[in-house]
């Protein structure tokens, strides 16, 4: 909206062509959705506490503690997030990018999947929520949706195209198929992101990392200078998400002072599905839909480590993890919950620099 209210004068005024800039409106979209999110929290929490008596139903084949310090927080803090990403976006973007459009359907789609679903869970007073079918199905086709349309924004032949990192030439043909790999991509990345939030502040910093991987790798992509140099595939108008990205730290920064152990309020379904699908539309729109498995790879083990529980279990009727997600076997083991959030944080900062790294390998 600035973006479009100043860009007309900023020949006129040296002052206004500065927001022609993309790093000067990321890092101003950055700072806006930060301040949005503190100002509003205490507001949004607030209303969260006001229906949620008891705050977010706890599991109760989780581990025990959680049913004494977490019972009575509120859960649906993702509300949080998505105000300020989507309010700063629109406020520094240039709204005529559809590649922000269909970003933003994405991330708005599946955030509200989550706040239905939270909704249930604590209006219900159970931890049920939306049925399984019914999630698969809205995931799907929010991300058969977004997936198409980010295609029909791309040039060929990378619109349909698989493209893999550290072979810069190499880009898998997928035709049809890709608005299919599109959406596995998205379901992916969201629900992934939804297993690891179980701990406070465990899944908002990863995120925030991806985020900042991003924020790069879609201003390099958006550049033809910086495209050609490093040998990736060129995506015109892609630079408009590093604002979307910027906005999205901003916003999770925000949303850590609140959730920061011992946490005021948790993101609920409706940050983390929105969380997730929000990076795996913009790795598909900067064609680094592989860079994400890397840079996201604590979301994948995450996921992995349940996957391997359930297949397991069902075979042998043995467990190979204490609990699944795997954050949970370390809590069984004994670990404070703050030693394996740094831990894993750690481990999502040293993933982020490998996938980084596979921009400069030529």
């Amino acid at each position: 909206m600035i973006f479009n209210l100043f860009a007309p004068y900023a020949e006129e005024f040296a002052l206004f062509n500065l927001v022609r800039y993309t790093t000067f409106r990321a890092g101003a979209a950055c700072l806006t959705a930060l301040v949005l999110s503190l100002a509003l929290g205490p507001s949004v929490i607030g209303w969260l506490r006001g229906f949620q008596r008891g705050g977010q139903p706890i599991r109760e084949d989780g581990p025990a503690r959680h049913l004494i310090e977490k019972k009575g927080t509120p859960t649906m803090g993702g509300v949080l997030i998505l105000l300020g990403v989507v309010l700063s976006t629109l406020l520094w973007v240039d709204l005529r990018n559809g590649m922000v459009w269909a970003v933003l359907f994405v991330t708005v789609g599946y955030g509200a999947l989550g706040f239905a679903d939270d909704w249930l869970k604590v209006t219900k007073r159970n931890t049920k929520g939306v049925s399984a079918k019914a999630k698969l199905v809205w995931q799907a086709g929010v991300g058969l949706v977004g997936a198409s349309w980010i295609i029909l924004l791309l040039p060929a032949p990378i619109a349909t195209g698989l493209a893999l990192p550290v072979f810069k030439e190499t880009l898998i043909p997928l035709g049809f198929a890709f608005p299919a790999v599109g959406m596995l991509v998205l379901m992916g990345a969201s629900n992934a992101v939804n297993l690891t939030d179980g701990l406070d502040g465990l899944a908002i910093v990863p995120a925030m990392i991806a985020a900042a991987v991003f924020t790069l790798i879609a201003y390099l992509v958006g550049n033809r200078v910086f495209s050609e140099y490093l040998q990736l595939h060129s995506v015109p108008g892609a630079n408009e998400l590093a604002v979307f990205c910027a906005a999205l730290i901003g916003a999770g920064l925000g949303f850590l002072w609140f959730n920061a152990p011992p946490a005021a309020v948790f993101m609920g379904d409706t940050g983390s599905l929105a969380l997730g699908g929000a990076l795996g539309a913009v790795a598909i729109a900067t064609k680094h839909e592989v860079v994400l498995a890397i840079v996201g790879g604590l979301f994948v083990v995450e996921t992995v480590s349940v996957i391997i529980q359930v297949f397991w279990f069902k075979r042998t009727g043995r467990r190979v993890f204490l609990m699944a997600p795997l954050h949970h076997h370390f809590e069984k083991k004994g670990w404070a919950e703050a030693t394996i959030v740094i831990r894993f944080w750690i481990i999502a900062m040293v993933l982020a620099l490998v996938g980084l790294s596979t921009l400069k390998i030529r």
